[in-house]
């Protein structure tokens, strides 16, 4: 395997929806989440790294070494065990078990390398933490939750189709937000990669996923969603050359018109300021 990335990244990632609802609060009855006090909507970091998850999984077809850990139906105690059955782990020392486990989990899978994970539930390998990192992704301007009522025209059982008047219709709830642009911010670390064995091709692997995930997880109740624009300020060093809350200021968003409800992503405009671009930082605009 290739050796760990040696530079520093922060990323800016935009992407907006039409008509859906981006990720949905279970205990809001799957309301599209929002800041109550602002009306800007929100779209957590774990749902953004199932997402990239989905995606690794499709074009790596859990082929080690880009098996995924946290995916569908997995039980992660079992997966923890398989790394404690290597021969090169059961022949450590008792106490160093657990470094060879939690270096097999990261060789093996590639969620674990990029986002780190707890694998002490089981069969302890430690824990880990991962080299990439989200915030919540957050609207540009409030949204506005969008309430529709639907109807099916069959019940689920016969119990339930006697209590109906003969037509079956039973009625149901839909939310969408009519449309929205979401920001999430990014921070990847060197230091952390090396600990995970997190690469170049890890990295660029990473990359495609934000650039193409949502064009494979269409569904009737997230609408239109797209990647807009991934800006990405590579560091010079493994340190860093600035604060990354100095380069995020770099970009702004706004609508051209404030007058009108955005409902496209050709209702903003994005500006880069270049020219304050610090010394040791480099600009990549790969959408």
């Amino acid at each position: 395997m290739e050796t760990a990335i040696k530079n520093r990244y922060d990323f800016v990632y935009l992407f907006d929806v039409q008509d859906g609802n981006p990720n949905g609060d279970p205990d809001a009855g799957n309301l599209p989440r929002v800041d109550s006090e602002t009306g800007e909507g929100l779209v957590s970091d774990v749902c953004l790294k199932r997402k990239v998850r989905n995606f690794v999984q499709i074009v790596k077809d859990c082929e080690k070494p880009y098996d995924i850990f946290i995916k569908e139906k997995a039980i992660l105690n079992n997966q923890i065990a398989e790394a404690h059955k290597q021969e090169d782990v059961k022949a450590k020392e008792k106490g160093d078990k657990t470094e060879a486990a939690r270096q097999w989990m990261c060789r093996n899978f590639y969620d674990i390398r990029t986002f780190g994970a707890v694998l002490s539930t089981g069969e302890n390998a430690g824990q880990v933490r991962g080299p990439i990192q989200f915030t919540f992704a957050r609207s540009i301007d409030p949204i506005v939750t969008a309430e529709h009522s639907i109807t099916r025209m069959a019940v689920a059982t016969e119990d339930e189709a006697k209590k109906q008047s003969g037509d079956n219709r039973t009625m149901g709830r839909k939310y969408t937000v009519p449309y929205g642009l979401y920001k999430a911010n990014g921070f990847i670390s060197a230091h952390l990669a090396i600990q995970t064995g997190f690469n170049d091709d890890d990295l660029n692997l990473f990359w495609e996923s934000l650039k193409n995930m949502f064009d494979h997880d269409h569904s009737a109740a997230r609408g239109m969603m797209n990647a807009r624009k991934l800006i990405v300020f590579k560091h010079s060093s493994a340190l860093g050359n600035a604060s990354a809350h100095t380069l995020f200021n770099l970009i702004d968003v706004k609508l051209k018109n404030e007058e009108v409800p955005p409902r496209s992503f050709n209702d903003y405009i994005v500006t880069i300021d270049k020219d304050k671009l610090p010394e040791g930082v480099e600009l990549l605009d790969m959408i």
